[in-house]
């Protein structure tokens, strides 16, 4: 058998989750059969289903090349005027009605508006002050930058194809961003060799304008790296890029009942040339050490970052609940970031034995916390990371178990309140539970099944179906999918805001449909729960360097403007023919989903 991409159907039927018996309908279904299976490098995560249930050799293949959004239509007509403002603030009062109009037809109103939580009309918008005006078109440029600079997945991948010198400037760009000039990028891309795209750089370095990009100090203060050694490092990944050929070789391999050499599954971007080449048996991480020693900071980082944003948005109070989602997709790539912000929400720290793996995760003394409390965290698992780290699943049902014991007041301790309050309810069996997916050797919230089937009147409808597939909790010993929806019910009515994690540009939140069956369907679900109280959504986007959690409607907007609104996203699918047609279909039932 031959799977040409991720996703097939054998490896989630029904069956043990771990280890397949000769009841799991994969086992049945494939016998000795050998799978070749070929699978998208950067989802290592899913990749360990099809081994582990569909027993798939895999071999990897690479991600389109990476483009910038770009500005089109109004957006590009926008930041023209924009810049004749910036050039000549005198002129400002000559281009109200021509700025205010293209964003009125942009529909860029809600995404930048003139006064925060006020509508305008164009008419009331260009009827500001001037300075007023002025303010709100230097916040209108940095969105438009943004979008302009947003990354995405240009068209599909050709199997066993090298790039084009082009699509390795893509790759390159994308991945050194500002660290290297698009001219010593361009020349690495031709083939013009190192010596070559050193004299670029030091043309790009005599021009003012290029100067800050290049020496520019970086947020966290560390030494900058020698931009010799990054053309080096550039002319290599291109060398392996180029290596796309090995696909071919690689399922020719295995066919033939050969060695497949490995190569650790990852993303470009984030994991570096490390997951290159292609063409090769991919594997994950090892998951008696997650988090990782920069996971744990960079989740850390950002969870803080949540509880700072929800601070000022919520006259300086804390949540009691946060939802967290763990994915097995991200949890990998990132080495755990996931965890590691429900470690921060609930002020703890791994501890590590003497080999190196993490053999508990402890209680931070609230006298090291900084007067804030104990975060209460709602903990939705994919059905992969329930299975793949079980290890993980235990330590944090046990780090659940003795907050909720600890003796501490109730406004530093929110698990603890909550348990309580159950506990006072009679539920005593389950009051500390926070780790909840569906039920076991099951996978999916049915949600996206409901939407693409238009089986469903409201959003309401939808987060009950949520909560029905998702009320099986799990943990240490026989807590293994037992039934707890009392205990979900009362963590989704005191949850103020659900957090999920972004792995990679080629699917964000907009491009499958798994995000608006848990995250949409989860927020719905807690909004049912509350009674119709708003519940925020954070997004994290650990594709990138930089740790910004953003608001979920922020994000969707950024998504579609740099995506299915965008003419260059749709041309370069369209290209692609009954494949990029398909992509395209599938956004739109992610719109609707949304």
């Amino acid at each position: 058998l031959i799977h040409f991409g991720m996703h097939g159907t054998v490896e989630w039927l029904p069956g043990s989750p771990l280890g397949n018996t000769g009841l799991s309908w994969s086992d049945v279904l494939l016998g000795p059969l050998p799978n070749v299976y070929l699978y998208a490098a950067n989802n290592p995560s899913e990749s360990i289903i099809a081994k582990r249930r569909g027993y798939g050799t895999i071999v990897s293949h690479n991600v389109p090349p990476y483009g910038r959004a770009g500005l089109y239509k109004q957006l590009s007509i926008l930041r023209d005027l924009i810049a004749d403002v910036r050039a000549d603030p005198g002129s400002v009062h000559n281009l109200k009605d021509a700025i205010a109009g293209n964003v009125e037809a942009a529909g860029l109103q809600a995404d930048c508006p003139l006064r925060a939580g006020v509508e305008t009309s164009a008419e009331e918008t260009a009827a500001a002050e001037d300075e007023e005006f002025l303010a709100w078109c230097e916040r209108l440029h940095g969105y438009l930058q943004t979008l302009e600079n947003r990354l995405f997945s240009e068209g599909l991948h050709v199997l066993g194809a090298a790039p084009s010198s082009s699509q390795v400037a893509q790759y390159l760009g994308a991945y050194y961003g500002d660290s290297l000039p698009q001219e010593a990028v361009d020349v690495l891309a031709e083939g013009r060799g190192v010596d070559a795209a050193r004299l670029a750089l030091e043309a790009a370095w005599k021009q003012p304008a290029a100067l800050p990009a290049v020496s520019a100090a970086p947020a966290v203060q560390q030494a900058a790296p020698d931009p010799l050694q990054l053309l080096q490092e550039a002319e290599d990944i291109r060398a392996l890029l180029l290596r796309n050929r090995e696909e071919l070789s690689g399922m020719l391999r295995a066919l033939d009942g050969a060695w497949v050499p490995p190569e650790a599954g990852g993303d470009l971007l984030r994991d570096g040339p490390g997951v290159l080449p292609t063409g090769r048996n991919i594997h994950a991480l090892d998951p008696y050490r997650m988090p990782g020693p920069a996971a744990e900071a960079r989740g850390a980082q950002a969870a803080a970052a949540i509880l700072d944003a929800h601070r000022a948005a919520n006259a300086g109070a804390y949540p009691e609940t946060v939802a967290i989602n763990l994915w097995g997709l991200d949890a990998i790539k990132t080495k755990g970031e996931s965890v590691a912000m429900v470690l921060h929400m609930v002020g703890a720290r791994p501890v590590k034995e003497g080999t190196g793996r993490i053999a508990r995760y402890e209680l931070i003394p609230l006298s090291e916390m900084n007067g804030r409390p104990r975060v209460d965290c709602l903990c939705n698992m994919s059905g992969i990371f329930r299975d793949a780290f079980q290890n993980v699943v235990e330590l944090l049902d046990d780090l659940f178990a003795r907050a909720a014991a600890a003796d501490e007041p109730e406004h530093m301790n929110y698990i603890a309140k909550h348990a309580r309050a159950l506990q006072q309810q009679g539920i005593t069996a389950g009051a500390s539970s926070r780790l909840f997916s569906n039920p076991a050797g099951d996978y999916g919230s049915m949600v996206n099944e409901r939407v693409g089937a238009g089986n469903w009147e409201n959003s309401a409808e939808l987060g009950d179906t949520w909560a029905a597939r998702n009320a099986f909790s799990y943990g240490k010993g026989g807590e293994r999918g037992v039934a707890r929806p009392e205990v979900l019910q009362s963590l989704l009515g005191s949850c103020e805001r659900v957090v999920q994690e972004i792995d990679s540009v080629e699917y964000g939140l907009t491009d499958i449909q798994e995000y608006y069956a848990n995250t949409g369907a989860l927020v719905a679900a807690a909004k049912n729960a509350r009674k119709g109280k708003a519940v925020g959504c954070s997004i994290i986007e650990a594709f990138g360097k930089k740790v910004e959690p953003k608001e979920l409607e922020e994000v969707l907007r950024l998504e579609y403007r740099s995506k299915l609104l965008n003419p260059r996203w749709a041309q370069a699918m369209a290209a692609q023919g009954s494949g990029g047609a398909y992509e395209i279909s599938t956004r739109m039932t992610a719109l609707l989903g949304w």
